[in-house]
């Protein structure tokens, strides 16, 4: 961007206050972490400049979905996708059309259902598939492995992994993402699962007598359960799975579930793991608080996390660059002292893990309903953060279709709600220069799930215009343009 575009740009923010947020986003405002600049000349790649909405071809490959979930490209092309509703899909390169596979019976209402979607890193051979699923009658959510013979799902092939446990009410925050990293690690993603109806817009820490459901101390911050988490397990040729080393607590069980590589995390939906470091990335979905309150903590944010090591990443006692909730008695309304994110401990009667938790993490990048002051291209309005993959440029990949190398080393996130893709560029060391939006004058419809192929196109799954009962969703591919 030109200094000219820039002192342009600077002198419509200030007449133009109104319309901040979609001039940023159709200008291609950048930031840096470190400060709210729009400079790029200092981080921009040599010799290399913006690609234009011309320099991409965007295919829609299937249409009329029903609530698509989440996607998972094969090694041969082909894209193998879930509809929360149940139905398994693959779309097959060499006829061009989408196939179903089976269906599962899931539990649906307002969140539950199929809820992720992963392929083994060895389908080609094994043709094992995981979901992350409900069941009719059981109140959990599973991570199950069934296998896919041509093009069937073979329902009676189930391994059942992980039994997660949810509500019969209140089911805010299941979570559902399923990825697997170099090592053949799976990793699920999972909402705290608490009620959130009377917390105003705060952390729900309610821990009067029969109020269990509306305390996420009892989950996202309890060493003893799976919900509020980011687990990590490997999964075993006969269907059990084994406890790769590195998660956040001894296999042995003695202080936590080994199972979790993360906690403290709310709505932690969708996440990537840098095929090149590791590293876990992942969008958290925050509270809804409109203002920060000194009696009751800060305001809403949602959160794009770095997670380098498993961890804790604060939530229900901190928020953002650990932004620290105040101890509040639900039944007397009055406040205590403000929690301390080097120390946090959880008192809950609730809790049936450990009192003293991991230090915790901050998030990487955060922003409110509002225009965040730190991050401005992120716009305002309704949030709901995802994480999609990190780009690793391949000059010796021979594809026309690989996104071009300006977006070497790119972290793409995505908002669901505001329905924006950006690129979040890294350094070598895994810092945050600066974050621009990704083909700017293109309104996406509620992305929510998006993966990078073999031949470096991205693949993305459009839920629809609305919250539910869409005639526009679909799956799309993004290329550069032959």
């Amino acid at each position: 961007m030109s200094a000219a575009v820039l002192i342009q740009t600077t002198i419509l923010r200030r007449i133009l206050q109104a319309l901040l947020t979609s001039f940023l986003l159709l200008t291609g405002t950048i930031h840096s972490h470190a400060a709210a600049t729009e400079d790029s000349s200092a981080t921009r790649p040599v010799g290399s400049i913006p690609p234009t909405a011309e320099a991409f071809q965007i295919t829609v490959l299937a249409t009329s979905l029903s609530e698509p979930i989440q996607l998972s490209p094969a090694a041969d092309g082909r894209v193998y996708f879930a509809e929360r509703t149940g139905t398994i899909k693959v779309w097959q390169p060499t006829t061009q059309i989408t196939v179903t596979l089976g269906r599962l019976t899931p539990q649906t209402n307002l969140e539950s259902g199929v809820l992720g979607l992963a392929l083994d890193p060895g389908f080609l051979t094994n043709h094992w598939l995981y979901l992350f699923h409900s069941t009719p009658g059981v109140f959990e959510n599973r991570v199950s492995r069934f296998s896919v013979n041509g093009d069937a799902l073979d329902l009676a092939s189930q391994k059942i992994l992980l039994h997660i446990p949810t509500e019969h009410r209140g089911v805010n925050h299941l979570g559902g993402g399923l990825g697997f990293d170099q090592a053949g690690n799976l990793y699920a993603s999972v909402g705290d699962n608490t009620i959130i109806d009377s917390s105003d817009g705060y952390s729900p820490m309610d821990e009067r007598p029969d109020r269990q459901l509306w305390d996420s101390q009892r989950t996202a911050a309890n060493t003893r359960e799976l919900r509020g988490k980011i687990l990590r397990i490997q999964p075993q040729p006969d269907g059990t799975y084994t406890i790769p080393p590195g998660n956040l607590f001894p296999a042995d069980g003695s202080q936590g579930l080994p199972e979790i590589y993360l906690m403290g995390v709310r709505n932690p939906f969708r996440f990537t793991i840098d095929p090149k470091t590791s590293w876990l990335y992942f969008g958290d979905v925050g509270p809804d608080a409109n203002e920060m309150n000194p009696r009751r903590g800060p305001v809403g944010l949602d959160e794009f996390n770095q997670a380098r090591k498993a961890g804790n990443f604060g939530w229900p006692y901190f928020l953002g660059d650990n932004r620290p909730y105040v101890k509040y008695d639900f039944a007397t309304k009055v406040s205590g002292e403000p929690f301390d994110p080097a120390h946090p401990v959880n008192h809950s009667t609730n809790n049936t893990g450990l009192h003293a938790l991991p230090p915790a993490e901050p998030a990487m990048i955060y922003y409110p309903y509002g225009l965040s002051a730190r991050f401005p291209g992120l716009g305002s309005g309704a949030r709901s953060a995802m994480a999609g993959p990190v780009y690793h440029f391949d000059p010796q990949l021979k594809s026309d279709r690989k996104l071009p190398a300006y977006y070497d080393n790119c972290w793409f996130i995505f908002d669901w709600e505001r329905g924006w893709i950006n690129a979040a560029r890294l350094d070598a060391n895994g810092k945050l220069l600066k974050i621009e939006p990704f083909l700017p004058l293109h309104k996406f419809k509620r992305p929510i799930s998006l993966a990078l192929a073999l031949d470096g196109a991205l693949y993305l799954l459009e839920w629809g215009s609305n919250w539910y009962h869409n005639l526009d969703s679909q799956l799309v591919r993004i290329e550069s343009r032959k």
